[in-house]
């Protein structure tokens, strides 16, 4: 039976989990990048002892079994699996179909069909851990995409879970409709009091951190305004607290991600109002920044911008702005590239973003692996190439850390000493 699983597996995905049988593997390449030093350590290799990282350093000081098996990756560097700490599996590239039609008029089983894809592309491009920021309208569905993973039935990232997101009523999307009709919503409306009923009901769906709208385009007046009050914030994040259960919020406005420092979230997204006195907020406590820089090239290249304004030429140059102010205020800045706004398995674009944008290429690596990791909670399991760690490996065709674009030459993917693909 397992025999015969895994000719179906092959057939349907294009790879072979199989391969990641043997108890030892050896890992050769030219170089590694651990995930937390800048320099990569050269004569390095790796051994992989099942689903851990064994040992690492050079040959003189690693000792495999003579039966351990050896792969061989010259020109490459083998470094942690990718992070992207704000990811939707649920969503697909918004010229493909508007966020609206997504939400109203795909099925959920296509849906989930397509969701499935999406992490095996993720996966295959060097993404070994993903947080999913919200089913946009796709209910509890990323709870059972992440329970598939685990169970092996679909290969892709190991995943962190918001289900459905917390949104202030009638904030959220889709929207313009007749007054009189109930529209699906994007995301959980609550307020009040009632929040403390909503954040416990996610959890015990299975959400791994609960995420809130800490601001929202609504009102009469274009822009992002603060849709819940701090109080409101603040007892969301004390009810998760309570559970165990981070909490991340999406803001856009400067209001909005003062409210959610102070309200104690974890992480704060997008942050396109940040100034230098919101993010030095940010930075005392201890509150780490997603930039999703991606989402907002997609943006421009889907939607365009007027000639005569440059809108959304000045999007991006005030991206620019509020991400220097980031970077000068030494606030933690995580990968998070909201990946489905733009094409899964191209994730990589937000890491030559982020060097765009002003970090060196050693910074951003590590931004999306040993400081994502630690964000998420996870660093005790990955974002660093160190014995005891879980074997989650990839290697890139040349040097990531002088040349950042390395980064879309994949060669190997590993995730808890399975192979995935190699050469």
């Amino acid at each position: 039976m397992r025999q015969i699983f895994a000719i179906l597996f092959v057939a349907f995905f294009g790879f072979d989990t199989a391969k990641g049988a043997e108890k030892f593997i050896l890992l050769k390449p030219d170089r590694v990048f651990d995930g937390i030093t800048a320099t990569p350590h050269t004569a390095w290799v790796v051994l992989v002892n099942s689903e851990k990282i064994a040992a690492v350093g050079t040959l003189g000081d690693v000792k495999p079994p003579t039966d351990a098996k050896v792969i061989e990756l010259p020109g490459t560097t083998l470094m942690p699996g990718l992070i992207d700490a704000h990811s939707h599996l649920l969503l697909h590239p918004y010229d493909e179909a508007k966020w609206d039609d997504q939400v109203l008029k795909e099925p959920l089983a296509e849906r989930i069909c397509r969701a499935t894809n999406h992490a095996r592309a993720n996966l295959l491009s060097g993404f070994t851990t993903m947080r999913d920021l919200g089913t946009e309208g796709a209910g509890f569905a990323d709870v059972g995409i992440k329970s598939a993973i685990e169970k092996g039935i679909i290969p892709g990232p190991r995943m962190l879970v918001t289900t459905k997101a917390i949104v202030a009523t009638g904030s959220y999307a889709p929207s313009e409709f007749a007054p009189e009709h109930r529209i699906p919503q994007g995301a959980q409306e609550a307020d009040g009091q009632d929040l403390c009923t909503v954040v416990r009901e996610q959890i015990r769906a299975g959400a791994d951190w609960i995420k809130v709208y800490a601001d929202t385009p609504h009102g009469p007046t274009p822009g992002a305004k603060p849709a819940f009050s701090l109080e409101e914030l603040q007892l969301i994040v004390a009810t998760a607290r309570d559970a165990g259960v981070p909490v991340v919020a999406h803001s856009q406005s400067k209001e909005g991600m003062r409210r959610a420092a102070l309200a104690g979230v974890e992480t704060i997204e997008h942050g396109d109002a940040g100034d230098a006195e919101v993010f030095k907020l940010m930075a005392e406590r201890k509150v780490g920044f997603c930039p999703t820089l991606a989402a907002v090239e997609a943006y421009q290249r889907y939607f365009g911008g007027d000639p005569a304004t440059g809108k959304a030429a000045n999007r991006m140059m005030a991206k620019r702005a509020s991400f220097k102010a980031a970077l000068e205020s030494g606030v933690t800045i995580i990968n998070g590239s909201d990946i489905g706004v733009f094409a899964h398995g191209t994730g990589a674009r937000e890491i030559e973003l982020l060097v765009d944008f002003g970090m060196t290429p050693a910074q951003a690596l590590q931004s999306a692996t040993s400081v994502a990791a630690k964000a998420l909670h996870l660093q005790e399991k990955v974002g660093a190439v160190k014995a005891g760690l879980l074997a989650d490996l990839i290697a890139v065709e040349g040097d990531p850390t002088q040349e950042i674009g390395a980064l879309r030459k994949v060669k190997l993917v590993m995730k808890g000493g399975t192979l995935y693909k190699q050469p």
